[in-house]
């Protein structure tokens, strides 16, 4: 699958997780948009752009009074998740705003396994910093799949991420 399009469904659910948070009247949570320069159309046909600014991350909302940062991750991979996946500064967005109270996390989908996993962004941000000293590139599979929250669906949604940071929620009351 092209690198661009890869993820596609796994935004696709998450979209359509987001809407029904949002009938519920549980969240508002939307994809934010990339920010594209149009250089070159023919009508209503885009034929050139570039990326205008580096984004932070796909997703942002409000859930039961806290801001949610989480960044939408797919891989191929059976072993690992590389980190060359996910960018310097969307680190840097999901630690600043983790130190102001945000809750950020990714959702991680292992297509061979067929498990989608929430992912703490701490968890993230340590495995960076170890690999920014010389350490492992990536997180493993069996890591990830030993500390992280498989999500399901669940009270009517069809991807279910708000159970997980429910639970944490409750476990730092």
């Amino acid at each position: 699958m092209p690198q661009g399009n890869r993820g596609m469904a796994l935004e696709t659910l998450i979209s359509h997780a987001n809407e029904q948070y949002r009938a519920k009247e549980m969240a508002v949570v939307y994809k934010r948009p990339t920010p594209v320069k149009i250089l070159r159309t023919r009508g209503t046909q885009i034929l050139k752009a570039t990326l205008e600014s580096a984004s932070t991350v796909d997703y942002e909302g409000v859930y039961r009074g806290y801001s949610l940062q989480f960044e939408a991750k797919s891989t191929e991979s059976k072993s690992s998740w590389a980190l060359k996946n996910i960018h310097a500064h969307q680190i840097e967005h999901l630690r600043v705003c983790e130190s102001v109270g945000a809750i950020c996390f990714l959702i991680l989908e292992f297509v061979p396994q067929g498990q989608i996993f929430y992912v703490p962004a701490q968890l993230v941000i340590r495995a960076w910093d170890a690999a920014e000293r010389g350490g492992r590139k990536s997180i493993p599979y069996d890591d990830i799949a030993a500390v992280c929250y498989p999500l399901r669906p669940g009270r009517g949604v069809v991807l279910d991420y708000l159970s997980v940071v429910d639970e944490l929620i409750r476990q730092t009351a």
